[in-house]
């Protein structure tokens, strides 16, 4: 039984739901972990995540198939990729079969919050940790919280496919040899500036270069790029400063396994860009955003695939993926995690 939601109408924003996991360590440990009510979080002024900005976080979604089953996404990997982040912050790793079961927990203690087939819209989990005793000195806490709540969320296109246009960012979004490989808060703070300021001034995202050379495509804010090239063939930046992106890494094995294209993972020069047909930004959110136009200063390149809709070999991937995720179409082996209601 759902909730009494106007579900084609909601938008990408946070509403509060029934019941949350919480999990604290301490003395070395994390305790069971639980469900609670209680969505507000009590903290000391002088805690580690206020000071020095010692979190991490996730992203992924719940939801139902075409046949009625409630499902996530390939959690393993968000599990494995949290636990990448907390290591580079030094932070204690939250195990990936807690992870996955209190992705369980709180879809089921929230049903009724999980959007019905067809609307578009999907439950929207965030799984994050943070520094939660009090330092003054620079240094990692001793006690932390892991924590992961929901919120049904409305289609990213509500008012269907719109490409983006992006500007070049003369700002870096990470050092190189940095964070820029790990999902944590401070990534995307360096973020904010630069995409406000795109904003003010009619751009929607900003494209980072690499840090050293400037020279290279990296990515946007919270998104990884895909490139379709005019003789077909994807092509995806490669860079140790780039969060390696779940929903750019299923694209990648679509566009081989079930598209049949050839994929090259590789450095990409901002000098080629003008040459590729298509452009794409894959995250959790969309899936696939396409791009337009991209302008660096006084250069304009625009998409052949234009600015009305997704390009062809864009839109093949969005189509597959998506189905795989709603389960008209079938899934690889372990990309689909059902939650037993």
């Amino acid at each position: 039984m759902s909730k009494t939601i106007d579900w084609s109408n909601l938008g990408f924003a946070y509403m509060q739901t029934d019941k949350r996991y919480v999990s604290q360590y301490k003395d070395g440990a994390w305790d069971e972990g639980k469900l609670t009510e209680d969505a507000t979080i009590t903290i000391n002024e002088c805690a580690c995540v206020l000071q020095y900005a010692q979190t991490v976080f996730e992203g992924l979604k719940a939801y139902t198939t075409q046949d009625g089953r409630i499902v996530t996404f390939r959690p393993d990997l968000n599990a494995e990729r949290m636990l990448a982040s907390a290591e580079r912050l030094e932070m204690p790793t939250f195990p990936k079969e807690r992870f996955i079961d209190a992705v369980e927990q709180v879809v089921k203690a929230n049903v009724e919050y999980v959007p019905p087939y067809g609307s578009g819209a999907t439950l929207y989990l965030r799984p994050y940790m943070f520094g939660f005793d009090s330092v003054i000195g620079v240094k990692p806490a001793t006690e932390y919280q892991f924590r992961l709540f929901c919120t049904p969320v409305g289609p990213y296109f509500k008012d269907g496919v719109q490409p983006i246009v992006l500007r070049v960012s003369d700002l870096d979004r990470a050092a190189p040899h940095g964070t820029g490989n790990i999902k944590a808060g401070l990534n995307y703070a360096m973020s904010l500036h630069t995409l406000m300021d795109a904003h003010r001034n009619g751009f929607d995202e900003n494209m980072f270069l690499d840090p050293a050379t400037h020279t290279k495509v990296e990515e946007t804010g919270g998104a990884n790029f895909l490139f379709v090239t005019k003789d077909g063939k994807i092509v995806t930046p490669k860079s140790n400063s780039i969060l390696p992106s779940i929903t750019r890494r299923s694209l990648v094995y679509v566009a081989e396994h079930y598209l049949g294209l050839e994929v090259q993972e590789r450095e990409v020069l901002f000098s080629e860009v003008k040459d590729f047909t298509e452009c794409g930004l894959c995250g959790t959110a969309a899936v696939i955003s396409p791009v337009g136009k991209i302008v660096n200063h006084d250069e304009e390149i625009c998409f052949p695939s234009g600015m009305e809709k997704m390009g062809e070999t864009i839109q093949k991937l969005y189509d597959t993926l998506t189905g795989i995720q709603m389960g008209r179409i079938e899934a690889p082996e372990g990309w689909i995690h059902e939650i037993q209601k």
